[in-house]
């Protein structure tokens, strides 16, 4: 089994205050046992995040930064007919507008149920499908968009823009993209319809939020996908986006605890085939067994460094 684990680290100042107070002996146990054998490494401004790029690398995906594509895999799991067209990831979305700047709410929030989502879904069907667009819903979150202009159109993961600055991230996927002009043209026009739309009136009378636009995500067509067991461990996403370090640190304990020591217990059984890869906000680590000289087994080689040390360089 691989076992993945994103936002295993960050930047902010809390997280990079807590890492040498983390206490994660299943980790550190299983740093000693495995080595370090392949690392991807970019900036903190990527597109693409390093757990997106590394599912990309185990499933034999080839693209650009941000330009990977998820939409097209997630619309086939949805039970879409991809074919070979291009297709987008449409998240529903909350921005919230503050002084300095628009953020986006985590869409989790949104608590959007299977009805509200339909309804908004067809309320803004003929903006899409009048701009040639293949329009077909997913899930409540997870609606899709097909066209051929999406095939290398790169966008920024939902992942690098929750919680963060929008205009930034629109910016920074728009950069020399044709498509770019269009997709805020439709972000545009979306706010101006949802915002005065019945289900928002609803959802804010009861304290709930609005869906005032959307994300554009994971483009492109569909690839063939190479077989890897990888199991993708979710505890440390959620405190990480939603800010709450303590929260972070509490997950990533019980993780260790549970998850890890399961791992560690599968490499003393004799199993080489265990793998992990640890993923940041700027580096994605993998560790497998590798025969180890001699050297290594007497104890004399280079010692293994500490568990802050290697959250702290993700």
């Amino acid at each position: 089994m691989h076992l993945l684990i994103p936002f295993a680290s960050a930047l902010s100042q809390e997280v990079v205050q807590m890492l040498p107070h983390l206490t994660l002996p299943h980790l550190a146990r299983l740093l000693q046992r495995l080595a370090p054998v392949a690392r991807d490494e970019a900036d903190a401004y990527s597109l693409s995040p390093p757990h997106e790029r590394a599912l990309a690398a185990l499933w034999g995906w080839h693209g650009a930064d941000g330009a990977l594509p998820f939409a097209a895999r997630a619309a086939q799991a949805d039970g879409i007919a991809v074919e070979d067209r291009a297709w987008g990831l449409i998240t529903p979305a909350h921005w919230n507008v503050g002084r300095e700047h628009i953020s986006m709410a985590d869409p989790a929030a949104l608590a959007l149920d299977d009805q509200e989502s339909r309804a908004l879904f067809e309320a803004v069907r003929e903006l899409f499908e009048g701009d040639g667009f293949e329009w077909r819903w997913g899930a409540a979150l997870r609606w899709y968009a097909a066209h051929p202009r999406l095939e290398g159109h790169a966008s920024a993961s939902l992942d690098r823009v929750i919680g963060r600055n929008v205009d930034f991230w629109l910016d920074a996927g728009s950069r020399g993209r044709p498509e770019s002009g269009r997709i805020r043209r439709l972000q545009s026009e979306v706010q101006l319809l949802l915002y005065p739309h019945p289900i928002n009136e609803v959802r804010e009378a009861r304290g709930a939020l609005a869906v005032n636009s959307f994300w554009l995500s994971g483009c492109g067509v569909a690839q063939p996908m190479a077989e890897a067991d990888v199991a993708i461990e979710p505890a440390l996403r959620r405190p990480l986006l939603e800010g709450d370090a303590a929260a972070w640190q509490e997950a990533w304990q019980t993780l260790d605890a549970n998850r890890l020591a399961a791992l560690l217990q599968q490499l003393e059984r004799g199993d080489t085939q265990a793998t992990l890869t640890l993923c940041g906000e700027r580096a994605a680590q993998r560790y497998a067994v590798v025969a180890r000289s001699l050297w290594q087994r007497l104890g004399v080689g280079a010692r293994r460094p500490s568990v802050a040390a290697v959250l702290g360089s993700l």
